[in-house]
């Protein structure tokens, strides 16, 4: 952790309040559009395949969450370059920034390298998991393809974090909205055999994956060398050159960093399988009020990379006023969002539950009524959900990783998973208990953080 770098003081000319409100709004809301852009490719994935095939939609979805996980878990390397660079360019040091970045996709490559041996046999291991074996088949027709996007994904993700350091994430958004055409283009040449392409079903699929990750890669890769604001720090000039000592430093920041992001995707997951447990209209309730409260969580997920952005760069140059504003600005921006959102989960949940369901379906009337209660405390726990997400993000802005990463595993572990189980199985309250459990924890971790980044912070 490096929270003494540098002497802190007032900043000469300090920002205002509006002032800070629209350099974040700037910085994070074209994240946010990505972040939701990535959501709807993921979205046009599903929906292709499940109008080509039940079993090429099971195994795209299996294959992909695989994946996701994989990637989730290399995001941490991604992600740790912004407080890198974000600190060496808060004290005007291109050549660190440029350093950090590069060994970013340094660790990135090799991360690949690492686990795409073992995507590589997917299938035997969907098969001793005990999947069907046309799924596992299929499983692994995927993978064949789409592991070679893990290089393309988590370099632009690199990219992206340098890009968001020197507060330049427009491009971020465009490149997205470029993927979204194409994916969708793709995938229905290549799933269908429409426009003279070969008809391809989950492999078409995963061809889109690798196609779209590869475009937009090669969109904020040329921005990155090219435009007037990034040429300066030279990116890609002698990029083959290792540089051991930031490679360290991404590696210690990293690691904890998608750790800790693996563990509460793995506590969502694990949430899911006791709603399984209860029975197939709690898991269609759970899976609807989840749907709901994953989009809503988009917003903090997206500002989370603003956040370290802006308080890496303030404690770069050692301001201990701009850095306190800051953190209280994107925190503010946040908590308003989450309030307006669960405003609308508590107003309208029938109508926002419906849009999932085919009223003619006999089973919908009894969804509808078990996700209702899980949107009510999915409203309840939107303000957690935000306040941990950003409180981790303004500690890595510290490069603080690893006690946060211990935080967590406590509050989604111990704490909202034992009390999912306790309260969902033995109080017998069912789904609504399972997810009090899961406000619980990130109501947990959202103290915990939130109390170490103010008690850390410079004074």
């Amino acid at each position: 952790m490096s929270t003494a770098a540098g002497t802190f003081g007032s900043a000469p000319a300090p920002m205002s309040w509006g002032a800070h409100a629209r350099a974040t709004l700037a910085l994070g809301v074209p994240l946010v559009g990505s972040q939701l852009g990535t959501m709807l490719m993921n979205t046009t994935d599903t929906v292709m395949l499940g109008w080509y095939g039940v079993t090429d939609l099971a195994a795209g979805v299996i294959a992909t969450q695989v994946i996701h996980t994989v990637i989730l878990f290399g995001a941490g390397i991604a992600y740790a370059v912004v407080p890198m660079a974000a600190s060496a360019e808060g004290q005007g040091d291109v050549s660190q920034v440029r350093r950090s970045v590069r060994m970013g996709l340094w660790a990135s490559v090799l991360f690949c390298l690492i686990m795409m041996p073992i995507l590589w046999f997917i299938e035997p291991i969907l098969l001793a998991l005990g999947q069907n074996a046309d799924v596992a088949a299929l499983a692994r027709e995927y993978m064949r393809i789409a592991q070679f996007s893990l290089f393309a994904v988590l370099a632009w993700w690199t990219l992206r974090s340098f890009l968001t350091a020197i507060e330049r994430t427009r491009i971020v958004f465009v490149a997205t909205i470029a993927g979204i055409f194409l994916n969708a283009a793709v995938n229905w040449a290549f799933i269908f055999g429409n426009w003279g392409a070969p008809e391809l079903g989950v492999r078409g699929a995963a061809l889109a994956t690798l196609a779209t990750q590869s475009l937009v890669l090669a969109v904020v890769a040329a921005y990155a060398a090219r435009a007037d604001r990034a040429r300066p720090y030279a990116i890609f000039v002698r990029l083959w050159r290792p540089d051991w000592q930031a490679l360290g430093e991404v590696v210690r920041i990293g690691l904890p960093i998608g750790t800790m992001i693996v563990a509460e995707a793995g506590l969502f997951v694990a949430a899911s399988i006791l709603m399984g447990w209860i029975g197939v209209t709690a898991l269609a309730a759970h899976g609807i009020a989840m749907q709901l409260a994953s989009l809503a969580f988009m917003v903090p997920l997206g500002m989370a990379q603003a956040a370290t952005a802006r308080v890496g760069q303030f404690h770069g140059r050692g301001d201990r006023f701009g850095l306190d504003r800051a953190a209280k600005t994107v925190m503010a921006l946040c908590l308003g969002f989450a309030a307006m959102s669960a405003a609308l989960f508590f107003a309208v949940p029938d109508f926002l539950i419906g849009l999932f369901l085919d009223e003619a379906d006999p089973g919908a009337p009894a969804v509808l009524a078990y996700a209702v209660p899980l949107l009510f405390v999915a409203a309840c726990f939107q303000l957690a959900d935000s306040a941990q997400a950003i409180g981790a993000a303004l500690l890595r802005g510290l490069k603080d990783t690893r006690v946060p990463m211990i935080i967590a595993l406590i509050a989604y572990w111990p704490v909202g998973m034992v009390l999912a189980w306790l309260l969902g199985f033995v109080a017998g309250l069912g789904g609504i208990g399972v997810w009090i459990g899961l406000a619980s924890g990130l109501t947990a971790a959202a103290i915990l953080l939130n109390w170490r980044f103010f008690i850390l912070r410079p004074l």
